[in-house]
Formats: structure tokens, C-alpha cells, sequence
């Protein structure tokens, strides 16, 4: 175990470290200086390891709230946004502070889901940050809670989701989970009985049964998100840890192949960039629905999608558009870039291929969906 762990940070070029906002703050929402501290020099440790690390923070809101004395979490957007925007600049004034004192600079990048939908925003947003490294900076990145016209729920949905979207930006990164529990457990995490489980070789949807949510009155995300974040990275290449980052020296202890936290391995299937956007980033702007043979086709053979397999599409999707692939029952199964719009692919759904031309008058493709084109998600 400890040879894997030590052969997968060795290997990881890329770190992206994502800290949540109960890790950052004390319990009536102000900034918890003292481990913002040892977070920073951990992480400047892991710098000088040769490692290229991206700093996913939470805290914004937290912060606010405790800058202006609430004890309660407001749900109102426009107050969220407004505490968010408080809290932002005394967030990264803390880590200009402290990284300020070993020379390091940080440099604030505020994302929102725009930004990685579009594909071209997506791509900037890869070579940015990859530029602010180049210049031998450290990326802090969080949510553009402030300018976000979505509600501050359900924007990137929370930080890890974010910090998964970010990890992949990259080819088999390292995305580390820092939160208030040890790692994933087989049952309550408080209870004596559970026990903490060290390695996930492959992802199951059995683990999310696994998970006994908590609220938080000042962070959004939980263990859940964490799992749908370690699935996103490790079915994409990369590695995954989730780990408690209350604990001091566990970011060290993780580069030195210590048994810290729960590591889901990384699958042998290195995806594609684009295709890593397509599965994850970019919305989806309609579906299809699929018979039986199709789905399998897609998901074992790995084939194209081709219209005889299609039942129904919905949407106002164009061509090069994402679209969800749904079987028969409703679940996704996949995702693509249309080669043609909903209003084509109604009318030659079902069909043969070579009945296109004389639906459409022209057949500029054989297939709906081009199996280049296609991540599976299911």
C-alpha cells in the first residue's frame, strides 16, 4: 500500500489541493489563522517537491460571515453573493500574507460555470492557469460566487465538484480532498464500529450508500460531493485522496506515501482532453434516448451512435452541441457533440443510415454522435 501511494505522488505532476470551508474556519465563521498556516507551508513543502499544485479554496462566505458577525448562514442569494464578495478579499489577503513570507506569490483565480462550459472559455481557462504556474506562482481558485446569475447552491453545485473540473483540466493530476473527517468510511465516521477505508482500486455506486451526510451551517459541500468528485478525476486518469485537513502535517504525510485518508486509484484509461471536457465540463443542451442494442454498443463496443438506435431526442440543441445519451429507463449513460440538431435528429431517428440523405436531402454524417466523439459516464 505505502509503495502505491509513494509511486503515485511521485508520478503526479500536477496537484490540485482543495480545502473546504470547515477546514478554514473556526466554528463562528472567522478564518482559522493558525491552520491556514500550516495548510500554506504544507503546501509550499509540496512545491519544493517539484510538484506544480493549484490551491482549490472554500472560506469565502465563511469568512464574510465572520467579518460581519453572523452566526447564521443567510439563503438568500443576493446576501450570499454580497457576504462572498466580503469574504474574498480577507480570504486572499490571509494567503498573500503567509505565502508572502517564504516569497511565494499567489495569484486569485474566480471561476464560474460559464467558464468551463464553453469549450474555448475552457481551454483559456487550462492555459491561464498553466501560464500563472509557468511564472512560478501558486493558483487560488474558487467559485465567482458574486457574479454567478445561478443560485449559490447549485452554481458548480460546491467547491469539489470544482476542484474535480479543475483536476482535469490537466492529464493524471493528483486531487487532494482536505475535510473534517479522516477519509470515507463504511459507516457513521463517529461511530466506534466504522471503519476508515484506505484504497478505492475502482468506483461503484455502492460507495455513495456508504455516506451519512452532515449539515454545515457555514460550507456547502459533503461526503457525497466528495465522491462524485473523486469519481469525475479517478474515471477520468487521475488520483484522488480525501483526508482530513485539521489534522497538521497530513498534506506531508500524503507525500511521503503515508496511509492518511481514503485513495481512489486513478483507472488505466487515460481520457482524452476533450473528452474529459465533454463528459464533465460542457452542458449538455439536450438528450437522446436509446434503445437497448445502442446502449450497448456504446458502452462495451465503444461504437458510434448511429440514428437506428435512437428513440427520442429533446432540447433546443445544434450541431457540435453536448447531449446527454439516455437508455430507456432515463439514465445517463453518456455524453457527446451531436453531429447534427434536435430538429434533424427527430426526423431521422430510427432510421438506417442510408435513408438520411433522402430525409435530410444531404447525409454529411453516418452517425449521430461520433464514437470520438462520446464519453461514457454511466
Amino acid at each position: 500500500m505505502k509503495h502505491l501511494r509513494q509511486q503515485i505522488v511521485q508520478k503526479s505532476q500536477y496537484v490540485v489541493v482543495k480545502v473546504g470551508t470547515n477546514v478554514l474556519t473556526h466554528d463562528n465563521g472567522l478564518l482559522n489563522i493558525d491552520r491556514i498556516e500550516y495548510l500554506v507551508d504544507d503546501i509550499l513543502a509540496v512545491r519544493e517537491l517539484g510538484k506544480k499544485v493549484i490551491l482549490v479554496s472554500s472560506g469565502a462566505v465563511g469568512a464574510g460571515m465572520g467579518r460581519l458577525g453572523l452566526k447564521d448562514r443567510p439563503t438568500e442569494n443576493p446576501k450570499l453573493q454580497a457576504i462572498a464578495a466580503i469574504g474574498q478579499g480577507k480570504l486572499m489577503e490571509t494567503y498573500e500574507e503567509l505565502m508572502s513570507r517564504s516569497g511565494a506569490i499567489p495569484a486569485q483565480a474566480l471561476l464560474t460555470a460559464d467558464d468551463l462550459s464553453s469549450r474555448k472559455r475552457y481551454l483559456n481557462t487550462r492555459n491561464t492557469i498553466r501560464s500563472i504556474l509557468d511564472f512560478g506562482a501558486i493558483p487560488i481558485i474558487n467559485e465567482n460566487d458574486t457574479v454567478s446569475v445561478q443560485e449559490l447552491h447549485s452554481t458548480f453545485g460546491d467547491n469539489d465538484r470544482l476542484a474535480a473540473l479543475v483536476a482535469n483540466l490537466f492529464e493524471r493530476p493528483l486531487l487532494i480532498l482536505l475535510t473534517d473527517v479522516d477519509g470515507l468510511f463504511d459507516g457513521e465516521p463517529a461511530s466506534p464500529t466504522s471503519q476508515r477505508i484506505p484504497l478505492v482500486e475502482k468506483w461503484s455506486p455502492s460507495l455513495m450508500q456508504m455516506v451519512a451526510e452532515k449539515k454545515s451551517s457555514r460550507g456547502k459541500g459533503g461526503m457525497s460531493s466528495k465522491l462524485t468528485a473523486a469519481k469525475m478525476t479517478s474515471e477520468s486518469g487521475g488520483h484522488v485522496i480525501i483526508a482530513n485537513g485539521e489534522t497538521p502535517g497530513n498534506l506531508i504525510a500524503i507525500f511521503n506515501g503515508e496511509d492518511v485518508g481514503t485513495l481512489f486509484r486513478g483507472q488505466n484509461e487515460i481520457r482524452s482532453a476533450r473528452k474529459r471536457w465533454i463528459g464533465y465540463a460542457g452542458q449538455a443542451k439536450g438528450s437522446v434516448t436509446v434503445d437497448d442494442g445502442a446502449a450497448a454498443a456504446l458502452h462495451i463496443k465503444r461504437k458510434s451512435l448511429l440514428p437506428i438506435g435512437v428513440l427520442d431526442c429533446k432540447g433546443e440543441f445544434q450541431k457540435g452541441d453536448v447531449v446527454l445519451v439516455l437508455d430507456k429507463s432515463g439514465n445517463e449513460i453518456a455524453r457527446g457533440l451531436s453531429n447534427y440538431s434536435m430538429k434533424d435528429v427527430s426526423r431521422i431517428c430510427g432510421k438506417k443510415t442510408n435513408e438520411i440523405k433522402q430525409i435530410l436531402d444531404v447525409c454529411p454524417y453516418e452517425e449521430i454522435i461520433h464514437c470520438d466523439n462520446i464519453q461514457i459516464t454511466d
